[in-house]
């Protein structure tokens, strides 16, 4: 129904910066929102960032102030601007996608942060 595929992820070390990208195809008729998850080892998945239908963005405390999510609405594709990381950023990054009833996921990418 729909696809997503994130690309960008790797290895840097802290206060370097990264920007992941994901593409959306299929059956795209009517997004209402699109964001990036996350999730380290042993930890629960947990938002990272959101951006909404109107525009309107939301983020986790944890990264305030250093990242940004945008979009590019023709391209169907999101984008998650990480500066300043942290080693406390480790994690594979999820794409998300709601249309509907419905919430698409990407396979992840691996961030990873470390000296």
């Amino acid at each position: 129904q729909v696809q997503l595929v994130e690309s960008g992820g790797g290895l840097v070390q802290p206060g370097e910066s990264l920007i992941l990208s994901c593409v959306a195809s299929g059956n795209i008729f009517s997004i209402n929102a699109m964001g990036w998850y996350r999730q380290a080892p042993g930890k629960e998945r947990e938002l990272v960032a959101l951006i909404r239908r109107d525009g309107n963005s939301n983020y986790a405390d944890s990264v305030k102030g250093r990242f940004t999510i945008s979009r590019d609405n023709a391209k169907n594709m999101v984008y998650l601007q990480m500066n300043s990381l942290k080693v406390e950023d480790t994690a594979v990054y999820y794409c998300n996608l709601r249309q509907g009833i419905f919430s698409y996921w990407g396979q992840g990418t691996q961030v990873a942060v470390s000296s």
